[in-house]
């Protein structure tokens, strides 16, 4: 059971809890995920939340593998002008930086984000990890190698999960002599992997328990799915479900994903068998 403390806001991970993605991008994976204009993520926001969202998750520029880097000056212009009005219109939502620049992190604070989600944990920008610790806000450490440009040349492994695992007890020792409170952990599900290495991943998800640490799993619509069944990822929700559902029985505390309500309700019904 874990409690994490967002800006003085704190959120319960006692039962599973939902992230809901905004893309404010041109060219996020799944084209349904991208939003265009601040007003219309501001109404996908709001649908979000009465979906049962618990925490919104707000990125400025695509992660899918191969696509060049976006710099943060041209990351905070995205993002935090969406940050600050969705805050503004739901002052009481828990809104997620999905950042790995340090700049970018403490503009979308001061906009209003209570959490950062930073895919590099903390190894792209050497300030990140010291930023996060004087924000003082929950991080989300995920496991990656390399960049989003060069990761899938580097998926490898000898034992894919005891390697994140090790890479965890690394990273989140860093991360508490940098003064964070509150370490989410996130296997990383499509960087730096192969569809085997996410797969597995998966199935051992118990094993992360070891580390003591709320887990979130995002794997939401992501080619794993789509392309082992030989469809789209507009095709691909019966396909995140199963593998969301098989994620909470597992012991994820988060799901990020693109499509809420269908998320809640897989929670509810895990919650449902294992209460029985």
């Amino acid at each position: 059971m874990f409690t994490i403390n967002c800006s003085g806001r704190l959120l319960s991970l006692h039962q599973p809890v939902v992230m809901g993605i905004i893309n404010t991008t041109p060219d996020s994976f799944y084209g349904n995920s991208r939003i265009a204009t601040i007003d219309a993520a501001v109404t996908q926001a709001g649908k979000m939340l009465s979906a049962g969202a618990a925490i919104l998750d707000l990125g400025g520029q695509s992660t899918r593998p191969g696509l060049p880097q976006v710099n943060a000056e041209e990351e905070a212009d995205r993002v935090v002008p969406v940050i600050e009005a969705i805050h503004r219109a739901f002052p009481d939502a828990i809104i997620s930086a999905d950042t790995y620049y340090a700049h970018v992190a403490r503009e979308a604070v001061k906009a209003g984000a209570a959490m950062i989600n930073d895919i590099s944990g903390g190894l792209l920008d050497e300030a990140m990890l010291l930023t996060a610790g004087a924000l003082q806000v929950p991080y989300i450490c995920m496991h990656m190698k390399g960049s989003p440009e060069n990761m899938q040349q580097l998926a490898s492994y000898e034992d894919v999960t005891s390697e994140v695992i090790d890479y965890f007890i690394e990273r989140t020792e860093a991360c508490r002599l940098a003064g964070i409170n509150d370490v989410i952990i996130d296997p990383g599900y499509g960087f730096a992997k192969t569809y085997a290495h996410n797969f597995r991943l998966l199935q051992q998800l118990p094993l992360f328990s070891v580390l003591q640490r709320p887990v979130l799993v995002g794997i939401s619509r992501k080619s794993t799915i789509y392309r082992t069944l030989g469809i789209s990822a507009e095709e691909a929700l019966n396909g995140t479900t199963v593998l969301n559902t098989i994620a909470l029985m597992g012991g994820a505390h988060i799901l990020r994903v693109h499509d809420v309500k269908q998320a809640r309700e897989a929670i509810t019904l895990v919650q449902a068998v294992q209460q029985s």
